[in-house]
């Protein structure tokens, strides 16, 4: 099933409205509406949300089957982990690692968390999910996701991070500025 079959499903054994939902979320009708038919799909902050009201796991919804599941139907079990990144995209990674830039620009933060989200016959392919202010501030980032994949969990949205904008013409990550 996809996402929009489960959120209906699930909100109908919960004995919900679409508008009972939508207001429950602070979200419209019509909202909740393009998500079950698959014309829209709920913000990333919303998914987390609607996991609670609804009372199924994240994973569930985006209809992501339990390990368990994937293997008693002789599925191969898939051994990503989905990253919810600094900007809000959600980048599937194998695995996960966290490095000192070697010069940082001026204003960017010295350390990034980087993902790879597949390998092939020229090496790794690399996404950056987040960058840092401090090495104990990836560690502990990297310490949460791989209690995140120990516990089983199939998605995990950063926590530690700075946030940046890109400026520039080649697009540099820079500090966002704090609004006062």
């Amino acid at each position: 099933m996809d996402i929009g079959e489960n959120i209906r499903n699930a909100r109908k054994k919960k004995g919900m409205t679409q508008e009972m939902l939508a207001e429950k979320m602070g979200v419209s009708r019509q909202a909740v509406s393009k998500w079950e038919s698959g014309k829209g799909m709920p913000e990333t902050e919303k998914l987390a949300e609607l996991s609670a009201l609804l009372g199924v796991s994240a994973d569930r919804l985006i209809g992501i089957r339990p390990q368990e599941e994937q293997s008693e139907k002789g599925c191969a079990v898939d051994s990503r982990i989905h990253i919810c990144s600094h900007d809000g995209s959600i980048t599937a990674v194998l695995s996960v690692r966290y490095s000192k830039i070697a010069a940082p620009a001026k204003n960017e933060p010295p350390y990034i968390l980087v993902g790879v989200d597949r390998t092939g016959i020229f090496g790794e392919h690399t996404v950056i999910l987040g960058w840092y202010e401090s090495e104990d501030e990836a560690a502990k980032e990297l310490e949460c996701i791989e209690r995140a994949i120990d516990d089983g969990e199939r998605i995990y949205k950063l926590s530690y991070f700075t946030e940046v904008e890109f400026k520039g013409i080649l697009g540099t990550a820079s500090r966002k500025a704090r609004k006062s």
